[in-house]
């Protein structure tokens, strides 16, 4: 598979090698989020021992474990009784050679041997810190990295040199791997999300339509099932929290709407919400004029394209996809497609916005969100404190060019957004895949920004850096 972006983990983890002194690693994310890829492209060219664990007996981890250090250095497999003696043995070679060790799939490792971590601590402690070699513990569960490996109970905590919480690709990002032009684009990255092995399943030569249908509404399909799979790879019992997805996907967002959605009392629900939250599953959102601690206007929702995607269509309709999967595409999904792309152009809109400021083309903020009170809403809003500058941004996923109906009810909106001093500075902005009725360009003044989807295309591009 061809291996895309993550400059800046590399560049971390090559800064991390070639530093003076021993380095523990610890990289984790959801499955399919590319962290072996990294891990095999870090490796390429430099001495390594790559082990990937499986879900099988103690003693069989361990014997392939030894078999895969003896066969790096070409030396003869040792008796080893125990990880103790594994690791004892591992640190003996390091001392005459700098390598990488990766441990991919380390919860496996763990699912077996609770004890594990206080193993390597011992490694870590007396032999790895006397070397130039690093040590990469790897795991696709990051509920166990997170409470195994990185907790404050765990024996390797303050261990690690450094860390990789490796995340799905942004829009622009996937950029790289999406060769639709950038309409087709932003529908496609709606389907996918950022998750390079559900993007590089997807063939750009054919139409979304046909990937659709033959990626997911296919029984056979690896995406088919796959949240499924994502969430038994982190909970015992996943019913309840894929109601509680398939409810936000559909539009429940706020407790209350969950809750008389999938009958969950919310005291029950309160701390579903936190696991999901935990895992990424979901966002957690508020006004971004609201403090996040404080405020009750939370509203909650599917952290990810793909899965917000295949709750909203794939999982209600799954017996009518086993028996007539074109007649789901043509009716249900198809028609209602542009609802669900609407809030993925958002979030692009908002990628937009980060994007012109790194570039100098909008004055900086530092912090930029949704605001919602009531009925009333704004797509994106950007703050400046320390200039009492505020930006307020819509974007509409339209066949209709926008018009100057927008720039009133935006002006209006913005009177309601109770943020700064009575004289504060207000910017606007507008985005539109129809692009803008003749003249309304020329009618606004310099505090009103304009993009059309050519105007995201060269934003977005590359080649402008």
């Amino acid at each position: 598979m061809t291996f895309y972006n993550r400059d800046d983990e590399l560049a971390a983890l090559e800064t991390a090698f070639n530093s003076p002194g021993h380095d523990f690693y610890v990289v984790y994310g959801r499955r399919r989020v590319g962290k072996t890829e990294l891990l095999k492209e870090f490796c390429t060219d430099r001495p390594h021992i790559y082990y990937l664990a499986a879900q099988e007996a103690e003693h069989r981890q361990r014997e392939k474990f030894v078999e895969q250090v003896a066969d790096t250095f070409d030396d003869r497999v040792p008796r080893i009784d125990g990880w103790d003696d594994a690791f004892e043995y591992l640190g003996d070679k390091l001392t005459s050679e700098r390598h990488v060790v990766v441990v991919d799939e380390f919860p496996y490792l763990i699912a077996e041997n609770d004890s594990l971590p206080s193993y390597i601590q011992a490694f870590v402690d007396e032999q790895l810190q006397h070397t130039d070699s690093m040590l990469v513990l790897c795991g696709s569960s990051v509920s166990t990295m997170e409470s195994e490996v990185l907790g404050h109970e765990s024996p390797l905590y303050g261990r690690r040199t450094g860390q990789i919480d490796l995340q799905p690709f942004s829009f622009q990002q996937a950029r790289d791997v999406i060769t639709y032009d950038l309409a087709d684009a932003i529908r496609s990255y709606s389907v996918t999300g950022g998750t390079p092995m559900y993007l590089t399943l997807f063939d750009y030569d054919r139409t979304l339509a046909e990937n659709i249908q033959t990626q997911l509404l296919s029984p056979t399909a690896v995406l088919y099932n796959e949240p499924e799979f994502l969430l038994r790879t982190e909970l015992r019992n996943p019913a309840r929290y894929m109601s509680i997805l398939e409810a936000v996907a559909l539009g429940h967002t706020t407790p209350n709407e969950i809750s008389g959605a999938t009958g969950i009392d919310p005291g029950p629900l309160s701390k579903y919400l936190q696991t999901l939250r935990r895992l990424r599953l979901i966002d957690r959102e508020v006004p971004v004029t609201a403090s996040s601690q404080k405020s009750k206007r939370s509203q909650y929702h599917v952290a990810d394209e793909f899965l917000r995607f295949w709750f909203r269509y794939v999982e209600p309709n799954r017996s009518s996809i086993e028996e007539a999967p074109t007649i789901v595409f043509d009716g249900t999904i198809e028609p209602d497609l542009p609802t669900h792309v609407a809030t993925t152009f958002e979030d692009v809109c908002q990628e937009a916005v980060w994007e012109a400021i790194r570039r100098g083309e909008f004055d900086p903020y530092s912090k930029i969100g949704r605001w919602w009170y009531g009925e009333e809403e704004v797509d994106i809003v950007g703050l400046a404190p320390d200039d009492d500058r505020i930006l307020l941004a819509e974007c509409k996923w339209t066949a209709e060019p926008v018009g100057y109906a927008l720039v009133e009810n935006l002006r209006d909106k913005a009177e309601n957004v109770r943020w700064g001093p009575g004289n504060r500075e207000e910017r606007f902005a507008l985005f539109s895949r129809s692009g803008f009725v003749d003249g309304l360009e020329e009618d606004l003044d310099s505090n009103w920004s304009l993009f059309s989807i050519d105007d995201l295309d060269i934003l977005f591009s590359n080649n402008n850096l």
